[in-house]
């Protein structure tokens, strides 16, 4: 369903993604990573179509459509969805407000506002989340954790086919880990398609990928198994670099 072929990416003039291969499959849990400053994040906001990021080589292709030139509201659109490390705060616009407008704007049929809140009462009770979340301004003074929720929360009412998680198990305590692979798993089916980026192994436990990826000095340098996540736990990042 995505596909990604020799890309080469520039940022102000430098090189950061240096010829990446990635084929990522409908219906698999697939995980991504890699050192400090590899070119993982920089890589999902090159699939969003992050506008900072030029493409000097190379397509992403979806459903086998090049993609390279479309706007982000347009691959959104075509089902993509990215789950940012760092969400910004929007003072003045509540989550339930985001969230049905986001999704009228995504769906060619219109969702009334009693439908709407059945479908948000049912995501917050998956994601065990008071239902006065809903009021609060858009991440305004929220945690980290909290943060993370309603990352989690707009994924299950956006319900996209391709799903890129940035890093969304840094900072959380081991129960807030438990809700969000809980709510990446009820998104979960074989049409849709998880790419989890991530430092540690202990969100792999929950969602265990059928595929790895190790990324390192913008390429792809290894791919294994669930087995992998072992390796590199035990061993770090040093021996891939000695037999590369």
């Amino acid at each position: 369903m995505l596909e990604i072929k020799n890309l080469h990416v520039e940022v102000d003039g430098k090189e950061i993604l240096k010829g990446v291969n990635l084929k990522l499959e409908k219906g698999k849990v697939h995980a991504l990573m890699g050192p400090n400053g590899s070119g993982k994040s920089s890589l999902a906001n090159v699939i969003m179509g992050n506008p900072k990021y030029k493409i000097t080589k190379g397509k992403i292709l979806m459903n086998g459509e090049v993609i390279n030139d479309l706007e982000p509201d347009e691959r959104a659109k075509k089902g993509l969805f990215l789950s940012f490390q760092y969400p910004n705060e929007i003072s003045g616009v509540t989550i339930s407000n985001f969230l049905r407008t986001a999704l009228n704007n995504l769906k060619e049929e219109k969702i009334n506002v009693m439908d709407f809140q059945k479908l948000l009462k049912e995501k917050f009770a998956l994601l065990n989340m008071k239902e006065d979340f809903a009021s609060r301004y858009l991440n305004a003074g929220f945690s980290g954790g909290e943060k993370k929720k309603s990352e989690i929360l707009q994924l299950n009412i956006l319900n996209p086919k391709v799903a890129i998680l940035d890093e969304t198990d840094s900072g959380l305590d081991i129960d807030a880990l438990k809700v969000i692979a809980s709510g990446v798993k009820n998104l979960m089916n074989k049409e849709k398609i998880i790419v989890i980026i991530t430092h540690y192994k202990r969100i792999l436990k929950y969602l265990k990928p059928d595929k790895l990826s190790v990324m390192m000095d913008g390429k792809i340098v290894l791919e294994g198994g669930h087995k992998l996540v072992d390796q590199l736990e035990k061993k770090g990042y040093g021996w891939i670099k000695e037999n590369k």
